[in-house]
């Protein structure tokens, strides 16, 4: 089991040379990024510094690639997610991605109940895509006050103040992709006559 350990652990010096290189990052900008010294990369990089968690995450971070990645970890075999769902604003979210950074999926639930809340928009840095499943979904975008009804979908940049909620009392169950600013979802269909 150690001699496993020891290969594992010497590999990912190379692995993080790779990757970084790959990236088009010098050693110098992925210190300014993760805060750690040009010198202790180098060494970690070329096998001389044994990598840590402290070292690791940071770097996995950057990169935004998962720590399994910067290891090596075998793959599971099993592509299944295991979302952890939690309430927020009195909303069910499932998070259905794991990537840290870029683009994040969830699946939303609105529970039933009286649909006479405020409307109260915000804004934030980033890009939003909704896609109805189940129920009506009301959007206050800027100055438009929507419905949105199953199987409909909406696009916005979040710089522009946005709300969701119930458009009745029914419950409601969408699919949400949140995007860095400047990130756009394009749907390409090519039209095919029958």
């Amino acid at each position: 089991m150690s001699d496993e350990f020891d290969d594992v652990l010497a590999a990912v010096g190379p692995r993080l040379r790779e990757l970084r290189r790959r990236r088009g990052a010098t050693l110098t900008a992925l210190s300014q990024t993760t805060g750690i010294p040009i010198s202790t990369l180098s060494r970690l990089e070329s096998g001389q510094r044994r990598p840590g968690l402290e070292l690791l995450l940071p770097i996995a971070k950057a990169f935004q690639v998962p720590l399994d990645e910067l290891v090596g970890a075998p793959a599971s075999g099993d592509p299944r997610i295991y979302p952890q769902p939690f309430t927020h604003n009195g909303m069910m979210v499932i998070p259905l991605t794991r990537k840290p950074g870029g683009l994040q999926a969830f699946k939303q639930i609105l529970p039933a109940g009286p649909n006479d809340l405020e409307p109260d928009p915000r804004s934030h840095e980033g890009y939003h895509w909704l896609y109805v499943l189940n129920g009506r979904l009301r959007l206050v975008l800027g100055d438009q006050d929507l419905v949105l009804t199953s199987g409909e979908v909406a696009e916005f940049d979040t710089h522009l103040p946005h709300w969701f909620g119930n458009a009745d009392a029914s419950p409601v169950e969408f699919l949400s992709i949140l995007g860095p600013q400047g990130e756009r979802f394009h749907i390409r269909a090519r039209y095919q006559p029958t």
